[in-house]
């Protein structure tokens, strides 16, 4: 993978981000009149990132075809990244209470960089390897030519 290509998922994905934020917060203010901080930042979480998963999937890494291995891995991922993020929210309420915006965005920032991580190596990773050598088949002995 090019430098560009990684900078154009860069931006792409931040801004991805923002959506997917935008819906989480939004949902987050409305459902947390309702219910527990806990349980509105759980199912805010989880709108953003439907949000995040059709949006990365098909637009930051571009990748066209479903694959229920590649939707298991995201749904790994984000179940992981929504503990990170409920428990950062509620640490960071823990220690400075009544920072509800603040709570929210140190929350997010944590569970962006593991999720951007974890997308870009491991969820939409292409197959495509860097070593130019082609792969041996079974049986096939690797010879170097001088």
């Amino acid at each position: 993978m090019n430098k560009s290509n990684s900078v154009k998922q860069l931006i792409r994905f931040i801004t991805t981000g923002t959506l997917a934020v935008t819906t989480d917060s939004i949902c987050y203010y409305l459902l947390s009149a309702l219910l527990s901080i806990s349980l509105a930042k759980s199912i805010s979480f989880l709108l953003g990132t439907c949000v995040a998963y059709i949006f990365n999937k098909f637009w930051t890494f571009e990748k066209k075809h479903f694959s229920s291995k590649e939707l298991f891995k995201f749904l790994l991922l984000y179940s992981l990244t929504l503990g990170a993020n409920v428990i950062t929210n509620k640490s960071v309420l823990f220690i400075l209470e009544e920072q509800f915006i603040f709570a929210f965005f140190i929350a997010t920032g944590v569970s962006t960089v593991l999720n951007f991580i974890g997308q870009k190596w491991w969820v939409f990773r292409s197959d495509v390897t860097n070593d130019s050598r082609p792969m041996l088949q079974r049986g096939e002995k690797y010879t170097i030519n001088s």
